[in-house]
């Protein structure tokens, strides 16, 4: 889900670089708009479906085979994607009934939701209510979760007697933890040079540091 997440956005960024053109359609701009939420949200979706894996496996390690069977995680995964589609195209629905004028110049190296809905001509009230809506249910909630994991897996690995036991238990975890940190973290970022008074270039720097690193 990250790398497609990233191929929304980088090649035609380094295309734009390539042929010294900035250019973008109304069609291709709502085009990546879809993509862009999609992946996002497959990709939020896939870290919580990550995070009570590991919460199974270090607090029910008997019972992991059973609870995490190939039938579940193929649900988890598949829940994950009809919500995150569903999602982007509520957005892009939302988005085609707003009016623009010609010859828009976007402040961000791609189309990103947020600084689109600042240059439509038209009401976006609506628009705004959504996107807090969906950021609070799709954001908060799963953020939620995963913290609820793993202070569930922390309350169990202290538990262990032996310091390799204790070792063994985090080195599990070690990698999404940084994954975790890096997605809410720079999205957290994001959303505060969007809707702060940040400048477009440090809002552009801290959505390079979203769409690509992680």
């Amino acid at each position: 889900a990250d790398i497609c997440f990233t191929t929304t956005t980088m090649p035609k960024m380094l295309v734009n670089i390539q042929l010294h053109s900035k250019s973008i359609s109304y069609t291709g701009c709502l085009t990546q708009i879809w993509f862009a939420l999609a992946f996002l949200g497959l990709e939020n979706g896939i870290l919580v479906t990550m995070a009570y894996d590991r919460f199974v496996a270090i607090c029910h390690p008997l019972r992991y085979n059973v609870i995490m069977n190939p039938k579940l995680c193929w649900l988890l995964v598949l829940l994950s994607f009809l919500i995150s589609v569903l999602d982007a195209l509520l957005h892009t629905l939302m988005a085609l009934r707003l009016s623009f004028c010609t010859n828009l110049e976007i402040p961000h190296f791609f189309c990103e939701l947020a600084h689109i809905l600042k240059l439509a001509c038209s009401d976006i009230l609506i628009n705004n209510i959504l996107v807090y809506l969906v950021t609070g249910l799709l954001g908060v909630v799963p953020l939620s979760g995963i913290i609820f994991s793993y202070t569930q897996i922390v309350s169990s690995v202290l538990k262990i007697p032996s310091a390799g036991g204790k070792y063994k238990a985090f080195s599990i975890c070690v990698s999404h933890l940084i994954v975790v940190s890096l997605f809410y973290g720079t999205g957290f970022g994001v959303y505060l040079s969007s809707t702060g008074t940040h400048s477009s270039r440090k809002s552009a720097v801290a959505s390079v540091m979203y769409t690509v690193v992680t």
